[in-house]
């Protein structure tokens, strides 16, 4: 019996020394990698913001902007050589992919248009959901995001009433991209850069023009 027990320590003994080395070595593993992926990571979102641009000389520094009801948003503003607002990049996303959340850039011209898009991450269905890629960027039928403004178009699936053709046995992918897309038009339009779309205005002019009326009636 003495035996037995003893045997049975040891076993304890080794499993806890397999597992103490097991712990160390995954740990090891994540710092060893983690840099790495946190700089691919910042490649993907850089080459990201840049695709979805017009022209620019720079970027402002991050900014960002919480949409309420759905969280905060990274602005990524760009500027000309003249330190002109030409448009801005943001970083959306929708929980309520058919696989779970879907992250996308979606850049903005200074009228509030959009100039193009970039999927971060998704885990959409392949061959279905993941069409996302390409699909609003598409010209055909009524898939083509680019060039439309979602203060006047109406950016849902055409099954639900909207503009957009969805992919194709991916409605749920189609609804969570465009709630992606109509977020960052949110987070884009709560800046004072972002023009009114009833005045043609933006923010900062109309605080200039209310500040110079202001000091003419003095």
């Amino acid at each position: 019996m003495a035996k037995l027990e003893s045997s049975f320590k040891n076993m304890l003994l080794v499993l806890a020394g397999i597992s103490l080395f097991s712990a160390l070595t995954l740990g090891s593993m994540y710092k060893l990698t983690e840099a790495p992926i946190a700089a691919s990571k910042k490649a993907k979102q850089e080459s990201a913001i840049k695709a979805v641009l017009p022209p620019f000389e720079r970027i402002a520094d991050v900014e960002e902007v919480t949409v309420e009801g759905s969280g905060a948003f990274k602005v990524y503003k760009a500027y000309d050589k003249a330190d002109k607002f030409v448009g801005a990049a943001v970083e959306s996303f929708s929980k309520n992919g058919f696989s779970g959340e879907i992250k996308i850039m979606v850049g903005f011209d200074v009228e509030g248009s959009i100039v193009d898009y970039s999927v971060l991450e998704q885990k959409e269905t392949p061959g279905l959901g993941t069409k996302m890629l390409d699909w609003f960027k598409t010209d055909k039928n009524n898939q083509n995001i680019k060039g439309k403004n979602p203060a006047k178009n109406k950016l849902t699936v055409s099954k639900d009433g909207g503009e957009v053709d969805a992919i194709t046995a991916a409605t749920i992918s189609s609804r969570a991209f465009l709630e992606a897309v109509q977020l960052a038009y949110a987070a884009y339009s709560n800046n004072p850069d972002a023009p009114d779309m009833t005045s043609g205005a933006t923010a900062k002019q109309e605080a200039a023009d209310s500040t110079t009326v202001a000091v003419t009636n003095n």
